[in-house]
């Protein structure tokens, strides 16, 4: 389940350059539930992308946005419950790590889903059915709804 963090430089402390990404994987893993499970916490991660202030706009305009991307198998937030309340989380999370004055209206967060059977991890496809099964294996159960 991987985040891709993309952030203006100078938008991120120091700090939050080297702690966004565990933190909100932390956050992933304790929203879903899964907190210690041995299948789900490792295949939690991410990547920080850094760019140039002025390559960064939105509605045609140069904007220091904060780009928080998750991708989840569809098993991952099922509803629209989850979704709003892991947003509402993880912008909390990347405010306390954004330059002072740095408004969160300028923290966006993207969660989009793969196709069943598009999960691949170590070169194996999982389905949703084999991802809950790889999960539940692991320790505490998940649901499919």
């Amino acid at each position: 389940m991987p985040f891709t963090v993309i952030a203006p430089r100078g938008v991120l402390t120091e700090t939050g350059e080297q702690q966004l990404i565990p933190q909100l994987v932390d956050a992933l893993i304790e929203v879903s539930g899964l907190t210690g499970n041995t299948f789900f916490t490792p295949v939690v991660g991410g990547h920080l992308h850094i760019l140039e202030p002025q390559h960064v706009y939105t509605g045609g305009v140069n904007r220091p946005v904060l780009l928080i991307e998750l991708r989840l198998p569809g098993i991952g937030l099922p509803t629209p419950q989850d979704r709003a309340g892991f947003i509402t989380v993880a912008t909390a999370i990347a405010a306390k790590h954004t330059a002072p004055g740095h408004s969160p209206e300028d923290i966006w967060i993207n969660i989009s889903y793969a196709a069943d059977s598009g999960w691949g991890i170590g070169g194996v496809a999982y389905s949703n059915e084999a991802l809950i099964e790889a999960i539940t294996a692991a320790g505490e159960p998940i649901s499919a709804d």
